[in-house]
C-alpha cells in the first residue's frame, strides 16, 4: 500500500471514529422517557444518510453511559437491541414509554426534538 493510500485509509478511520463519537454524544443527550430514530441521530451527528451506521454503532455499543435503548427505527418500530428485544422493551417501559406490538405508542409525544 502506498503512503497516500495509507493516509486516506487512516483518515477514513479517524472520520469514522469522529462520527461514532458524535453519535454517542447525541444519544447521551436523549432524556429518559424520550426516543429518537436512527435517522434522527445520524442527522444530528452530521451524516443524515447514515442511519444504518448509527444502527451498527448502537448494536456494538456496550457502554453503560449511552442509553442505546432510546434509539428506535423509523416509524416508531423499536428495532433491535443487540438481539434482546425484550430487554429494550423493558428498559423503555421502565421510562414510561408504552410499546404496543413492535411499535412505540404515542410516538409524537415521546419523540425527542432537541434544540439545535
Amino acid at each position: 500500500m502506498t503512503s497516500s493510500k495509507r493516509r486516506r485509509a487512516n483518515g477514513g478511520a479517524r472520520a469514522d471514529q469522529s462520527f461514532k463519537a458524535r453519535v454517542l454524544s447525541t444519544v447521551r443527550r436523549i432524556p429518559p422517557g424520550r426516543v429518537a430514530t436512527y435517522g434522527d441521530v445520524a442527522e444530528l451527528a452530521g451524516r443524515p444518510r447514515a442511519a444504518r451506521a448509527v444502527g451498527n454503532i448502537m448494536r456494538d455499543c456496550r457502554r453503560r453511559d449511552v442509553p442505546c435503548h432510546r434509539v428506535i427505527a423509523a416509524g416508531g418500530r423499536i428495532g433491535g437491541y443487540g438481539g434482546s428485544e425484550m430487554l429494550k422493551r423493558s428498559l423503555l417501559a421502565a421510562e414510561g414509554i408504552i410499546v404496543s406490538g413492535l411499535r412505540i405508542r404515542d410516538l409524537d409525544r415521546t419523540l425527542w426534538r432537541p434544540r439545535r
